[in-house]
Parts: C-alpha cells; sequence; structure tokens
C-alpha cells in the first residue's frame, strides 16, 4: 500500500497523459510536477467525467481544470460552425476572473494554439459585452451576472448555447452562492445541455456546494483531498504554523506594533481586518512609526486593486492590509440603500459585491497572515490562512484574539483539530513576544493611537479613495504610453496629515527586551537563509525618475517635445538596463 502510494505521490505530468506542448508551458513556469489535486482530477477531467474537487487553497486547483480543459480543445478544437463558447469559467469576483484569465492566455500563448479567450466583467459596457463575444470566443472567463446580462439581452442565443457548450466550470463554487449568484447560475443551468462536462472546484464542503451539485452536475465524481490522508491536512496546509496570541481589544494595537517594528514574523505580511475603516486606522497607526503599509478594499476602482496586487506581489512593499469584504460589503451597501431613503444628501461610494480578497486572489510569496481582527466564521479562517503557504511553500500566521473572539476562537480550533484530543497542537501561543517587549512599547503606541481619531480616519480614507480614482482613470491613457511610469504610482504613500515624528521610527536600543532580540535575530537569519532581502524595493527607481517624481506633471502643453527627449534618454537607459 506504501509504495503504490509513493508512485502516484512521483507521478508526471507525462504520466497524467498531458499534452508535451503544455507540459513544456508548465516548465517555463517553473512547475515540475502535479500536485494531489491535479494527479487525481486530470485524469477524470480528460475521460470527460463530471468532477466535484474539494482542496485547500493554494493546492493547484486551477490548473487542475484549465490543463485538460485545453488539452480536450487541443486534441478536438472546438466547430468553427458553433454560434456560441464551447467552455465557461464561471468565478465569484473580478480579481480571480482577471487571475482566470491571464493563466489561460498564457499558457494557449506559449503552446502557440489558436484558441480564443475572453473575460467579461460587470463593469463592461453592453456595447463592450457584445464586441467581446462578437468574435465567437472558444472560452469565457466570467461571473454568473455577465452570462445572465448577455443572455437576456440576446448577445448570447439560449439555443447557440445549447449546441455549443461542452464544458461548464464553476471556481470557488462554494462563493458563487454566497455572492448573491443564486439566480443567474439558475437562469444559466436551463441551457446547459446533458452532455455538457461540468466541474465544480472548492476549497470547502457546505450547503451551497450541495445545491449548485443537484443544480448543474450528473452523477460526479466527488473529490476530497487529504494531502497525506489527514483530515486536518485537507483544511490548513502542513507547511503552515498558527500562532495566537491573547489580548483586549485595545492592546492589539501594541501587539501589531511589537510584532513588525520587533521584525518578529517573516515578510511580507498580509494583514486582516473586518472594516475599511479599521484598515484605514491601522495604516495611519503604522505610518507614524515609520512602517509603509497599503490597503486593499471594495472601495477602490478595479485598476487600482490590480495594480496593487502587481505591487506587492512583486516585493515593492512588504506589508498589505486587506479588508475582508465578503460580509462587509453587502452589509453597506444594505445600510447604504436604507440610508439613501431617508437622506440623498451624504452619498457614499458603493463597495464593489464582485471584490474579494480573502478567496481566489494568488497572493505572491505571503509568509505570514495577521488576523488583527478574527473573522466571522471558521470557513473564513481557514480562506485567509490560504493566502500564505501556497504551492508547498512555508508559512505562519499569527492570529490577534480579543475575550469577545474567544467563541469564534473556539469554533476554529475544533475545526482545523477534529481528529486530534489536543487542539492547541494546531494553533499555539505565539512564542516570541514577550510581555516586557510589549509594555515598553506601550507608551508610544497608546500615544499615538489616541491622534489616529474617527475623523482622521475618514478624512485618510477619502483621500486615499480621491488619489485611487485619480490613478485609476485620468492616467490610464498615460501608463499605456508610458509603462515604466507605472512604477512611481506609490500605492503606500502616506496619508496622516501630520509628520510623522523622527524618534517613533525606531525602538531605541533601552526599550529592547533581551529575549524578544534574541527572537528578532532568528527571524532576521531566516529571512536572510530564504533570500528575503527585498533587493527588488523601490530604490532602483529613484535614480532614474529624479526629474519628474509624479506622472501627472508629464502632462503639458510642450508633451510632443519632451517626450521626444525622454524617448532618447529612455532608450540610453534601456542599453544600460539589458543585462
Amino acid at each position: 500500500m506504501g509504495e503504490e502510494e509513493q508512485d502516484e505521490e512521483e507521478q508526471s505530468f507525462e504520466e497524467l497523459g498531458l499534452d508535451t506542448r503544455l507540459i513544456r508551458a508548465l516548465s517555463k513556469k517553473s512547475i515540475e510536477k502535479p500536485t494531489p489535486i491535479q494527479r487525481v482530477a486530470i485524469p477524470l477531467i480528460l475521460e470527460g467525467k463530471d468532477v466535484v474537487a474539494r482542496a485547500k487553497t493554494g493546492s493547484g486547483k486551477t490548473l487542475a481544470y484549465l490543463l485538460p480543459l485545453l488539452q480536450k480543445f487541443f486534441a478536438d478544437s472546438p466547430s468553427k460552425k458553433n454560434l456560441a463558447p464551447a467552455a465557461f469559467i464561471l468565478v465569484p469576483t473580478r480579481e480571480l476572473c482577471q487571475q482566470v484569465y491571464s493563466e489561460v492566455t498564457s499558457l494557449i500563448e506559449s503552446c502557440r494554439v489558436q484558441l480564443k479567450v475572453v473575460q467579461l466583467r460587470s463593469m463592461m459596457s453592453a456595447s463592450d459585452l457584445k464586441t467581446s463575444l462578437a468574435g465567437l470566443p472558444d472560452i469565457v472567463v466570467s461571473t454568473p451576472a455577465c452570462v445572465q446580462t448577455c443572455l437576456t439581452n440576446g448577445m448570447l442565443q439560449a439555443k447557440a448555447l445549447q449546441e455549443s457548450l461542452s464544458v461548464l466550470v464553476l471556481d470557488e463554487a462554494d462563493l458563487l452562492l454566497s455572492y448573491g449568484y443564486e439566480d443567474d447560475i439558475k437562469a444559466l443551468s436551463a441551457h446547459v445541455p446533458k452532455r455538457c462536462q461540468c466541474l465544480l472546484m472548492s476549497a470547502t464542503s457546505s450547503d451551497d456546494v450541495e445545491k449548485l451539485k443537484k443544480l448543474i452536475l450528473h452523477n460526479p465524481y466527488i473529490l476530497t483531498l487529504p494531502e497525506v490522508g489527514d483530515v486536518k491536512d485537507d483544511i490548513i496546509p502542513r507547511n503552515v504554523q498558527q500562532f495566537y496570541i491573547s489580548c483586549s481589544a485595545r492592546d492589539k494595537l501594541v501587539h501589531i506594533l511589537a510584532l513588525l517594528k520587533l521584525e518578529l514574523v517573516q515578510k511580507k505580511v498580509l494583514i486582516f481586518a473586518n472594516s475599511i475603516d479599521m484598515s484605514f486606522r491601522l495604516k495611519l497607526f503604522f505610518e507614524q512609526f515609520g512602517i509603509k503599509s497599503a490597503v486593499l478594499n471594495a472601495e477602490l476602482p478595479q485598476n487600482s486593486r490590480l495594480h496593487i496586487l502587481e505591487e506587492f506581489n512583486a516585493g515593492l512593499f512588504d506589508y498589505l492590509i486587506a479588508t475582508d469584504d465578503s460580509q462587509s460589503a453587502e452589509e453597506h451597501n444594505d445600510k447604504e440603500s436604507r440610508a439613501r431613503k431617508k437622506s440623498k444628501k451624504h452619498s457614499k461610494r458603493k463597495l464593489d459585491a464582485e471584490f474579494g480578497v480573502v478567496r481566489g486572489i494568488d497572493f505572491k510569496n505571503v509568509h505570514t497572515v495577521v488576523n488583527f481582527e478574527m473573522p466571522r466564521t471558521a470557513a473564513g479562517y481557514v480562506h485567509r490562512i490560504g493566502r500564505t503557504g501556497r504551492a508547498y511553500n512555508t508559512g505562519a500566521s499569527v492570529s490577534l484574539v480579543s475575550p469577545e473572539e474567544m467563541e469564534i476562537f473556539e469554533e476554529i480550533k475544533s475545526v482545523v483539530g477534529e481528529n486530534e484530543s489536543e487542539d492547541s497542537k494546531f494553533i499555539a501561543p505565539f512564542p516570541l513576544l514577550s510581555k516586557n517587549a510589549v509594555e515598553s512599547l506601550r507608551y508610544r503606541a497608546e500615544d499615538v493611537a489616541r491622534s489616529v481619531t474617527k475623523i482622521a480616519v475618514r478624512e485618510s480614507r477619502a483621500q486615499d479613495l480621491r488619489n485611487e480614482i485619480l490613478n485609476s482613470e485620468k492616467l490610464k491613457a498615460h501608463f499605456q504610453d508610458n509603462p515604466r511610469d507605472l512604477d512611481l504610482l506609490k500605492h503606500d504613500k502616506v496619508l496622516s496629515k501630520k509628520e510623522p515624528a523622527p524618534h517613533l521610527r525606531d525602538v531605541p536600543e533601552y526599550l529592547l527586551d533581551p529575549t524578544t532580540q534574541e527572537a528578532s535575530k532568528i527571524v532576521k537569519l531566516a529571512r536572510a537563509a530564504m533570500g528575503n532581502t527585498n533587493s527588488n524595493r523601490r530604490k532602483g527607481f529613484k535614480g532614474k525618475f529624479k526629474r519628474s517624481r509624479d506622472p501627472l506633471k508629464t502632462f503639458s502643453a510642450e508633451a510632443p517635445k519632451r517626450a521626444h527627449k525622454a524617448g532618447m534618454k529612455r532608450k540610453g537607459q534601456n542599453k544600460d538596463d539589458a543585462h
């Protein structure tokens, strides 16, 4: 039995029957061996079976369905007589839509195959949607609402869809219904032919997944994959260490300051809060101590969100504060609609209901996830932790738990350690932060926290939104012509009106606790061993762009003349850069 399992684990993409062109494309991405979900799902999908695959986040579910889907189309190209797409990939959020679209297009380009892929987004106008579908794409990546819009407005013909559709994928299936797409999926299911192969990919099992199974699939293979036959491993990756710090809600700021300022956690760090106001409160608090961070939330324009992700993934800043908007967006919009009935004076920007940071988005090389505020559900905890430890990398999580959050924390412990006698094995007390280290920073932290008022948060939130809307809309065309200027667009810029006090940037020696100092050295040594030396920070851009640090200043009446000179300089720079 052991030998069989070992043989299965050593299976290669060739042994799974994958096309050599796809294997070469994977090699270019430095993907050499299939993950457990890919080893089991790919052969079944190639055989044309309906599949429900449940595996943890970061386990390779996207490639598990994309690879066999593309191979089927390589071998048997969709008919030119088709009047509708041959495959639909439905996802809950626009960010995931962009991510899947990028992945499938890069594979097709590497394989040099003639297949057309488009993505449909809710922000697209009716004419843009019509144009996207006019060229009869083979594969459509979309949210369910967009597909329903196209059917309702006649951009997609129901009869053509029934004749052409051969594969339907529901990615992050457990989120599709919770994001309010039930009616859209029900409407679409009426047009899905019986011969269509249907695939459901999910990180958790839930009533919503069961509902979708009954609605769309016929006699599917159910794959629930623990990596090593261990239920706990199926929920949280084995390579992720989980810790918690018990403290009052008021003391959370001093604890997170100690974690970051004393460098007790590995970078890059993804910090979760439950509201946009709390995210900005954290950012303003960090700024006073010289800690640069950016905020990612549903209020921002999509272009800005995508660029923040690109910068964070490229390592241009270490700390990203993410608002877990899966619930707060709906709550906000409900409140907003109620408020609108009472008064139309104070209109707020509507949150994007198709934005979801907890699921789907592929953060690169996140080593630590910090739960500044605990998620509202155990499933939310699992999805947050899934942002680290992806694709066999190691990771860690630190949760700050207040007495008010102890109930949900106990529920989380029971979920991640359900088959073990000692739940605390899985979420252990954080060992590197001593009480003395926290107390040494308390006076400074509480003094700064008092200065971060509700008015300051509201003003900084409005300022950040104004900045991002300007970046997103007015500079879009400029950046298409001048892509290098995009490097100047900082999302970690200071929002505080008050200049950070110089003495707060560094922790003086007399405040440092010897035990914590030793722990900090260990973390730094580990970071050096991992090669995380921050070499790709913005420092490299400073010399090149001294003349015009603000991209807006490049817009001028003398633009053609200046652009010519800049172009001459840039050519010279490019020669120097080519090494």
